[in-house]
């Protein structure tokens, strides 16, 4: 047994469960292979409850390896993704202006 202090898992264990659940359900299913084209995997969500469930159980070192791990793929995942707009520092010069009326109305 690893000495893990005050650790906790990130996430409690019933949050693991109902992402995996969602990731299972049929609307679920439809939406991502939608929008990416491919059948989702769940897997990972039902590892990530495996290993809550043994930390709570056991206090496995494993499980709070794997949950770690997991969690910071994760974030590294989300992190990624490049914004599709560039920010901008000020409002354009001209924002206090009307808009264009159409005129064909």
């Amino acid at each position: 047994m690893a000495d893990c202090g005050g650790w906790r898992p990130p996430r409690p264990c019933e949050a693991y469960r109902t992402e995996w659940k969602l990731c299972r359900s049929a609307r679920h299913f439809l939406l991502h292979y939608y929008v990416h084209g491919e059948w989702p995997v769940c897997e990972q969500w039902r590892r990530d409850l495996a290993s809550c469930h043994d930390w709570e159980e056991r206090r496995s070192a494993e499980a709070q390896r794997s949950l770690c791990e997991s969690e910071r793929t994760r974030v590294q995942a989300a992190r990624k993704h490049a914004l599709v707009w560039a920010l901008r520092q000020h409002p354009p010069a001209d924002w206090h202006l009307p808009l264009p009326q159409e005129k064909d109305k």
